[in-house]
């Protein structure tokens, strides 16, 4: 009778000789720390490429939703492929040029907050958060004989996200929006430099939507604060007018 506990004879090889078993030896704790380390690495740099990234808020513009110093969560899906920036939507984008000083624009710069702002790990500098108002082919007016910002002739009622008492812009405007572009304007009205203070400029305070990270959806830190990010109901009611010229 054969015991269950004696092994069976390794197999012969074509040549003769036995193929033991125990021939591969089991990587070194180091290496394969180093390989998992690796494809931790590549798999963040994937997810900042293509799905999430963090940024910072760094002025007091977007108050009340965000103030100075929360992080934020911006997620790239809903403009892959023909996704554009929708009227509402709170987005990340990257300085159209003069938008920024240049301590705003620098960006990390120890060598550690510099890697792991390439890994998605640390909030990127160089680029603004602001509200979209307007997509291309939009008409916007500052304002109405009510004092209400205008899309396409329809009216916005911004108290859900305004600061209680803050006018909706105390700078008249009256543009429509090439295509490819957007109108951008901080929620804090009274401390956003925004589409209003670049009119005069060579981009006419337009921004190209190709400027564009992604959108906001989460709130992260400070944890107390945390909350998704959703679009205002009053920008459902504003009606298509995509006549494409400037």
């Amino acid at each position: 009778m054969t015991n269950v506990d004696e092994a069976a004879p390794a197999p012969e090889s074509p040549g003769g000789r036995r193929r033991s078993s125990r021939s591969r030896k089991p990587m070194p704790l180091w290496q394969e720390s180093v390989l998992l380390l690796g494809l931790a690495l590549v798999l963040a740099i994937v997810i900042k490429t293509l799905f999430l990234q963090a940024f910072y808020i760094p002025s007091p513009s977007m108050v009340p939703q965000f103030v100075e110093n929360d992080r934020i969560l911006v997620q790239k899906v809903s403009y892959w492929g023909s996704g554009t920036p929708e009227r509402g939507d709170i987005v990340v984008f990257a300085d159209p040029g003069g938008w920024l000083d240049p301590a705003d624009s620098a960006g990390p710069t120890s060598p550690v907050s510099k890697a792991l702002e390439r890994v998605g790990l640390y909030p990127a500098g160089g680029h603004l958060v602001k509200r979209v108002m307007a997509v291309g082919g939009d008409h916007i007016v500052c304002c109405d004989d009510r004092g209400r910002i205008t899309v396409n002739d329809q009216a916005l009622d911004e108290k859900a996200y305004l600061p209680e008492g803050t006018a909706p812009s105390d700078i008249t405007f009256d543009k429509t929006v090439p295509d490819g572009h957007l109108w951008m304007m901080g929620d804090n009205r009274g401390a956003s430099y925004d589409s209003r203070g670049h009119m005069g400029g060579p981009g006419g305070g337009f921004v190209d939507q190709d400027l564009v990270v992604g959108k906001v959806f989460s709130l992260i830190w400070p944890w107390d604060r945390a909350e998704l990010v959703h679009r205002p109901a009053t920008f459902a009611d504003v009606p298509d007018r995509r006549s494409g010229t400037s």
